[in-house]
């Protein structure tokens, strides 16, 4: 999955470097909103406001736990 991840958020935000340990200080509001917005549509989860939170978007590693938290919270 974080492959995946990876390679959708690199195809719509080329700047930004996925590799960052601090990976929200490199986003503004258009990027946080790419970010939730394709991975609500290609994962049929809720992604908010209120999950753009420094700590859900530190790295990729958080953004992949933050989709698979969710995936968990539809199926359960």
């Amino acid at each position: 999955m974080k492959e995946e991840i990876r390679d959708l958020l690199e195809d719509l935000l080329p700047m930004v470097d996925f590799d960052s340990d601090f990976l929200f200080r490199e986003l503004d509001s258009l990027g946080v909103t790419t970010i939730l917005m394709s991975l609500s549509d290609r994962y049929g989860i809720q992604l908010e406001a209120v999950d753009a939170t420094p700590k859900n978007l530190k790295t990729l590693d958080s953004i992949v736990a933050l989709v698979e938290r969710k995936l968990s919270e539809k199926q359960g």
